[in-house]
């Protein structure tokens, strides 16, 4: 092998996944730790963390609570850290829950990033997600188009995640261009689809009709549209977040307009890579905000996809193949 060639295969094994596992110790482990693990959006996660483990040649595991519960997932980081990792992912459910966690394992020397919902004020190294605002922003014009900018709308939310409240202030925004939308109502959901079945009935009950729903979390507008459909409520616009199944489903069904889709799988992807060359790194890495010379980004935006009845079948596809497969290792 030629000089030349043998520097270029050591540079491309440098890069975020190494070529061998030689480097790793037999006990190194990766974490993600999040709420609601068994939704869709978290399978996808868990599809990204275990193919950058296998591509690296180390072991990684999600772990947390199978539904919506941030004491759940305290207690899930607190076992994590015990068990002394290499690096943790983190996406928060309540930010002033996970924030002494994410502290107290960095003070022990693990590294922690954030990915889907970010916890700032913490010491995190940085956050690997969305760009929410603009995602709120992009979802907030659709439904003007879709109504003509006109509509009675009701949000489903979760007050204390950060990402969702970024998603609505986008909405917000897009909002302000045309006055004759309004939000009509704001409902906390919990992260529960009965909440959110009861809550739909009662709004559609009203004698002055929601004209549009939108969802700024994962499975609240495939029950929204299930609610919609049993009540016979046609031409009502929906727009939803993510890609649950059910919410596929609903957009090839026409209940639900489109969906603004993260990609999950890169996010625990490219943060675990990330991680396994933070934890091997000879040089401690630098971050914050006021760092002009600081070796890490402070956000890496992985984007969004508007899905819609016209590439609905594709995606479903990608996402089949993307997802086959277990998330331990």
């Amino acid at each position: 092998m030629r000089l030349r060639d043998a520097v270029l295969l050591a540079s491309c094994c440098s890069v975020l996944v190494s070529c061998s596992s030689s480097r790793h110790d037999p006990n190194e482990k990766y974490y993600l730790v999040a709420a609601n693990i068994k939704v869709p959006y978290w399978q996808t996660a868990g599809a990204g963390l275990i193919k950058a483990a296998k591509d690296i040649g180390v072991a990684a595991e999600v772990v947390g609570p199978d539904n919506y519960d941030p004491a759940g997932e305290h207690d899930a980081f607190q076992r994590t850290i015990a068990k002394k990792p290499a690096g943790i992912l983190v996406s928060a459910a309540d930010v002033k829950t996970v924030q002494p966690d994410i502290d107290a394992a960095v003070q022990q020397g693990i590294p922690v990033i954030t990915i889907d919902s970010d916890v700032p004020t913490s010491k995190r190294l940085l956050f690997i997600g969305t760009n929410n605002y603009q995602a709120g922003l992009m979802g907030g014009k659709l439904l003007a188009k879709l109504t003509n900018g006109k509509a009675e709308t009701v949000v489903y939310t979760i007050p204390s995640q950060p990402n969702l409240e970024e998603r609505l202030h986008g909405y917000k925004d897009a909002f302000a261009e045309y006055p004759n939308i309004k939000i009509k109502q704001v409902i906390d959901m919990k992260g529960d689809e009965g909440v959110t079945f009861d809550a739909t009935k009662a709004a559609i009950a009203d004698k002055n009709k929601p004209d549009a729903f939108v969802c700024l979390e994962a499975i609240a507008c495939k029950v929204v549209a299930d609610v919609l459909n049993r009540e016979h409520m046609t031409g009502k616009a929906v727009i939803a977040m993510d890609t649950d199944r059910g919410t596929l489903d609903w957009i090839q069904k026409g209940m639900i307009n489109a969906t603004i889709a993260q990609k999950p799988f890169t996010m625990a992807y490219f943060g675990l890579s990330l991680l396994d060359d933070i934890h091997h790194s000879k040089t401690p890495p630098q971050s914050g905000t006021s760092n002009s010379f600081a070796t890490l980004p402070e956000f890496v935006d992985t984007g969004t996809t508007l899905i819609d009845k016209n590439n609905v079948g594709d995606f479903t596809k990608a996402q089949d193949s993307a997802t086959a497969g277990g998330q331990k290792m």
